[in-house]
């Protein structure tokens, strides 16, 4: 037996190639001991095949720290470990549960208005890190693996009108303002348009070909151009590099330059995110086909894990995307009609005015209050 009693404690001794280790179990408890001492055991024979040991002593601090520094972070794991870090930082890992999560909802809420959806977003990355933790071999086990989310109420999603698209184009920064055309007239991820590049733009043919797709049955497909997202290309056309950057410099955020830019305009708050959305129902609106949109934005056939994404031919996208141009042209005649126009809204779309403005995809200068390129 490798426990012994010294005074009111057990102690564990494990001999391991000859060398003893000791360690106190803390307890005089002999059941308690006993498994303590199991584990001791297992750790050291971990350790002595070259195994990373288990670390569940390891705070949520110091595993931020290494998971930070072995690879580079998602903007939206820094955005939620600014709320995380305060709360969990000096617990350790081998201690969070389901319980423990269940407090710092009570507390999320109870210091700030904040939805469910904002408190799941939190968790989703707290689980993450505790994956790592996982995969790094400093938890045997996710303990919040199975714990499930809290339901979220669905809101509706903000539609962006063409008077408002106006407005919008107005009063964003000269960088932004090409990147908001082209998540209008495409449907592309944010990503994707900042990874765009020119080597898979053809303008000749009036195409581009996504090169980075949040999903990998996204990757590759082909949009036609709109007129306006021509005009816009054909500006400052480039054999090569990235179509969109900052002073000659990738651009990785937007969120600064994009707040910006909706609180000069004046009009509803929204994300960025919904200009994809906006982009679907126009093209519903225009009469497109789901399929052919569902080709257009890279989604799949179906909900299932294995669904197939659809194969559509090009003639059939560059109906869509006519139809598109169309609908919009309307929708700028309504607009003028009603007298709520102004140069920005000619025939070629709303925003024409403000794209020749800026006359450049890649802008020397930005509004020195709006530096939303490169920080975000």
């Amino acid at each position: 037996m490798a426990l012994w009693k010294r005074g009111r404690v057990w102690w564990s001794y494990v001999y391991v190639k000859g060398v003893r280790h000791a360690k106190s179990t803390g307890t005089g408890n002999l059941r308690i001991a006993q498994k303590i001492d199991q584990d001791f055991k297992e750790t050291l024979t971990l350790a002595n095949l070259g195994m990373r040991v288990p670390q569940p002593e390891m705070t949520f601090g110091e595993l931020t720290a290494l998971f930070l520094a072995e690879a580079p972070p998602k903007p939206h794991h820094l955005d939620r470990l600014k709320v995380l870090l305060p709360y969990f930082a000096d617990i350790p890992i081998g201690r969070i549960n389901k319980a423990l999560f269940r407090d710092y909802r009570a507390k999320r809420h109870a210091t700030k208005q904040v939805s469910d959806a904002t408190v799941n977003r939190d968790f989703g990355v707290l689980r993450h890190l505790l994956y790592s933790a996982v995969d790094e071999g400093y938890l045997a086990a996710n303990p919040l693996a199975r714990v499930p989310l809290v339901p979220e109420r669905r809101k509706p999603r903000m539609l962006m009108s063409v008077a408002e698209e106006v407005l919008l184009l107005q009063a964003a920064a000269p960088h932004l303002r090409p990147i908001i055309i082209t998540a209008l007239d495409t449907g592309m991820r944010r990503g994707e348009i900042l990874a765009q590049r020119w080597e898979h733009v053809d303008l000749t043919r009036s195409l581009l070909s996504v090169t980075r797709s949040k999903t990998a049955g996204g990757e590759g497909r082909e949009i036609p151009f709109t007129r306006r997202l021509h005009t816009l290309l054909t500006a400052q056309p480039k054999s090569e590099g990235l179509v969109f950057t900052f002073q000659g410099r990738p651009i990785r955020r937007i969120k600064t330059a994009w707040k910006a830019a909706i609180a000069r305009a004046g009009i509803r708050r929204c994300r960025f995110h919904d200009l994809r959305h906006v982009h679907n129902v126009r093209l519903m609106e225009a009469g497109v086909l789901q399929e052919i949109r569902r080709s257009l934005m890279g989604h799949s056939s179906g909900r299932g894990a294995h669904a197939a994404y659809i194969h559509v031919e090009l003639p059939a996208k560059r109906e869509a995307i006519r139809k598109l141009d169309q609908w919009v042209a309307e929708q700028t005649l309504k607009l003028e009609a009603q007298g709520g126009s102004n140069d920005s809204t000619e025939a070629s779309g709303p925003g024409s005015a403000a794209i020749r403005s800026s006359g450049s995809i890649r802008p020397e200068t930005v509004e020195k209050e709006n530096t939303g390129g490169s920080r975000d």
